[in-house]
């Protein structure tokens, strides 16, 4: 059980200290991902960015995700699951999503670029894991981008989740509690999970970036 994000975000930086001062760069899944991987970012001495992948949840069961999608439109999906569904809701529903991940993107980096990612160590945080497609399709974008490695720190997943990651080309996964441990839903792993807001996420980008820049100077 964490005491927040920001506990989940220092016990993950203890697990990443290998890290520490190498080609690395932390990627968070906004929102509740940045609370994380800020910490993560700022106690390993990389720089922060995001990648904005969002669930497309189920129709009766938002929470429950049935795939993800990103701002430029590459999606996953549980098979199984959309093929019950009807194809032009799911349509609209992704289209949808994957504008609100343009908007986050956008919205989240301001005028700073992505950072580059061809022959460094991508490490890709969240603030928890349940279905693993969110985290799948972000390890599918990131592969391409051509890190040297691909290292996923997460406080909470289920086991099948894991195997998945791998399968989807993350070379190590990083998780706090043991996977055969979870409870179904990541907020039951929280004492305290609020919902985080844009606000927060841009001040936590923010000052990630500044201090970055005091490090290169």
């Amino acid at each position: 059980m964490f005491r927040d994000r920001v506990d989940a975000g220092r016990q993950l930086a203890k697990k990443l200290m290998q890290y520490g001062g190498k080609s690395a760069v932390v990627l968070a899944l906004p929102r509740g991902g940045v609370v994380l991987g800020f910490e993560i970012a700022r106690a390993l001495s990389v720089p922060l960015d995001i990648i904005a992948v969002r669930k497309i949840g189920h129709p009766f069961h938002p929470e429950y995700a049935i795939g993800a999608v990103d701002e430029s439109g590459a999606r996953i999906l549980n098979e199984a699951e959309a093929a019950t569904l009807d194809e032009k809701w799911l349509a609209v529903e992704t289209e949808r999503e994957m504008n609100e991940a343009k908007r986050r993107s956008s919205v989240y980096r301001g005028e700073k670029r992505a950072e580059p990612l061809a022959k460094k160590i991508a490490i890709v945080v969240d603030d928890g894991i349940a279905t693993g497609l969110t985290m799948q399709l972000a390890v599918r974008v990131v592969r391409a981008l051509k890190p040297s490695k691909i290292v996923v720190a997460v406080p909470v997943a289920p086991a099948e989740a894991l195997r998945a990651l791998k399968d989807e080309g993350a070379d190590e996964t990083i998780v706090l509690e043991p996977p055969e441990t979870f409870m179904g839903a990541v907020g039951a792993h929280y004492m305290k999970f609020d919902q985080v807001e844009d606000d927060e996420v841009i001040r936590l980008l923010k000052l990630a970036h500044e201090a970055g820049n005091k490090h290169s100077g």
